[in-house]
């Protein structure tokens, strides 16, 4: 499949007009998107057409997360106190994407400040999974992946500081990719979670994730946490989608981490099928144990540092919960976010050593398949018990996010209740084409699979 056959044909017009008519249609019964960009997205297409406009992505309708600037429209990061705020400038990603020609068609929905797993806030509301409307698509690039998995468009950009492109995507059956910490400017844009968060793709399939990923790479000055780094050709990667030559680790619950029952069935099948198609898979879990204590302290102090100052006027009006999270982080000291820095420097030492002796490592995505909507977390998983305080349900995730590697997630079947489930695929620093060459591999083993005809009118 080329990168950009999941796209759809005819003239960036017509491919612009069945983008917004599929919104139309389908994103009020979804949630997905918080501004549609009718008006503007038309005006682009017919300067593509008219050849105004060229590059890789020319005529491509593509969604944007809430959380990420993009000039003359609305960046409200899911909050009532960042209702008004309109940023006059692009993001660097974003702006590139649009060189690139791709045709915005409007923003997708997040959790409050980016905070959870799943995806809804008091002031645009709740996101559904186009799966099964009753659950939710994960978060928080929530939107962008319902977006997606709904056909609305092809490719959406989601930001990820704890598994929010991996979360959704693993639940929402889609293709998304976390990059190496450096790789893709996230700024202009807010500045919570420094160390933690990047910008990437999310895309119905892993060719059109490596095509936007290859667009927006690359270092900037407007971002000074970017690094001049050849991660070589992950579109080229992608199109050869080769069964990887070097050592695979494979975990299945990296040790120590609670998986339910049929995420594991799933989770072994797909080994097993990619031992059948002469993958070098073995087993071995990675180091460092349960990372959820240092991401958590982590990331509440990061918090509060960029959301405390909201709280004075605006903690009435915070979606349930909010608050509760940003003030975790108000008495963190700068010693002891200075400790907590040392303490992961050593954790990232810890992988790089594992992945010194393995170029992959596959474990589950997430370990379980999409929540019910209406709650924040699970009670328990496969039986023991889950902290309700934040995100004790995505362990698979944070590694890395602390550690800045990359990380995929590519569906690779159905749980019990017939949702997806997410294989992740994850590399050391700047292995961004290795990773997602075998993501393209895995996928040509498990093909995308779409939501059920008629899931999002139930």
């Amino acid at each position: 499949m080329s990168a950009l056959e999941g796209a759809g044909s005819g003239t960036a017009a017509e491919r612009v007009d069945a983008a917004l008519d599929a919104i139309a249609r389908l994103d009020p019964r979804v949630g997905a998107f918080t501004v549609v960009l009718a008006d503007e997205a038309r005006a682009t297409a017919r300067a593509v057409d008219r050849g105004e406009i060229a590059g890789p992505l020319a005529g491509v309708p593509v969604a944007i997360k809430d959380h990420v600037w993009m000039r003359g429209t609305p960046a409200t990061n899911g909050s009532v106190a960042l209702a008004d705020f309109v940023p006059d400038v692009d993001c660097v990603c974003v702006a590139r994407l649009r060189a690139a020609g791709a045709v915005f068609v409007g923003k997708t929905n997040n959790p409050e400040f980016c905070y959870r797993g799943i995806t809804d806030n008091a002031l645009f509301g709740l996101t559904r999974n186009p799966w099964a409307l009753d659950r939710t698509p994960g978060g928080s690039s929530g939107g962008s992946a319902a977006a997606v998995a709904a056909g609305m468009v092809p490719m959406a950009l989601g930001t990820d500081g704890g598994g929010s492109i991996r979360i959704p995507s693993s639940f929402c059956g889609i293709a998304g990719h976390k990059p190496t910490f450096g790789l893709v400017p996230k700024m202009p844009g807010f500045r919570g979670w420094p160390t933690l968060s990047v910008d990437g793709p999310m895309a119905r399939t892993v060719g059109e994730a490596a095509l936007m990923l290859a667009v927006m790479a690359g270092p900037s000055p407007a971002d000074d946490l970017t690094w001049p780094v050849a991660v070589g050709d992950v579109v080229a990667a992608a199109a050869r989608a080769a069964v990887p030559s070097g050592r695979v680790a494979v975990s299945v619950d990296v040790g120590f981490a609670p998986v339910e029952r049929d995420v594991r069935a799933v989770f072994a099948r797909a080994v097993d099928a990619l031992a059948s198609a002469d993958w070098p898979v073995e087993e071995a879990d990675p180091p460092g144990g349960d990372p959820t204590p240092m991401w958590n302290a982590i990331a509440c102090a990061e918090g509060y540092a960029s959301e405390g100052p909201l709280l004075a006027d605006w903690e009435g009006k915070m979606t349930p919960g909010t608050a509760e999270i940003v003030r975790a982080g108000e008495r963190v000291t700068a010693a002891e976010y200075l400790d907590l820095q040392h303490g992961r420097a050593a954790y990232t030492r810890a992988w790089a050593e594992f992945f010194g002796r393995y170029d992959l490592l596959l474990t589950p995505a997430m370990q379980m398949t999409a929540l019910p909507v209406g709650i924040l977390a699970p009670e328990t998983i496969d039986g023991r018990p889950v902290d309700p305080f934040f995100d004790d349900w995505v362990t698979f995730c944070l590694p890395a996010n602390l550690t800045g590697q990359p990380a995929a997630s590519v569906p690779v079947g159905l749980g019990d209740d017939g949702l997806p489930v997410g294989l992740q695929i994850m590399g050391p620093r700047w292995a961004d084409a290795a990773v997602l060459g075998a993501a393209a591999a895995l996928e040509g083993v498990f093909p995308p699979q779409l939501p059920a005809a008629g899931a999002t009118s139930r």
